[in-house]
């Protein structure tokens, strides 16, 4: 790839952009804006369109924090879905359990984990909500779907405390999961398969 500063500048603006993506190193940066420059114009703009778009409409949900167009979101005023409610994170999280096509259920997106290290605490996520969602609907399970380390672990402990005053079953899902991984890489089968051996807390 041409070294940095050997390039138009539009071009060197586009890969500083991507560069700035998870995950993505300046060589990856580079083959994705060569890719953009080498499409038609239409798809470019398409592109443009979407990210805007990503930006300007989509808001949380103000039950669930989900992502959303319409608010409740779709999630929660499907009368289809089960009233389970599984706990995640982060929104990213629903995506990559709905990928699975197993689990018909409701979310609660917390915003965050606990990691007192960080300053993050019950007060600074959407436990709360959950707490009066829990109590208000009556959900016959509540499914921590935290990603398994130290900071998903205190979390999924904390809720666990926190919920079982009000005679609900909390579980875990099963460690199919890799230790210190995270929900939105893992594969759509081990996903399914630890909602599927989920365990209680």
């Amino acid at each position: 790839m041409p070294a940095a500063g050997s390039v138009a500048g539009p071009l060197q603006a586009l890969i500083d952009e991507f560069s700035k993506f998870p995950t993505v190193g300046p060589k990856t940066a580079a083959r994705l804006a060569f890719f953009v420059l080498s499409r038609p114009r239409h798809e470019a703009q398409a592109l443009a369109q979407a990210l805007l778009a990503v930006k300007d409409t989509l808001r949380f949900c103000s039950r669930c924090f989900a992502l959303t167009q319409d608010d409740p979101c779709d999630l929660c005023t499907d009368e289809r879905r089960e009233n389970t409610i599984c706990v995640v994170a982060e929104a990213k999280d629903v995506y990559a359990i709905e990928r699975t096509g197993v689990y018909k259920g409701r979310y609660h997106v917390l915003g965050g984990l606990i990691s007192p290290i960080d300053g993050i605490g019950p007060a600074q996520l959407h436990v709360r909500e959950l707490l009066a969602r829990a109590e208000g609907e009556g959900p016959p399970e509540v499914i921590v779907a935290t990603n398994p380390n130290a900071e998903g672990e205190a979390t999924a402990l904390y809720l666990s405390r926190t919920i079982a005053p009000l005679g609900i079953p909390v579980t875990r899902l099963a460690y199919g999961l890799p230790i210190g991984g995270d929900l939105d890489y893992a594969d759509e089968i081990t996903l399914a398969k630890s909602l599927e051996g989920r365990t209680p807390l």
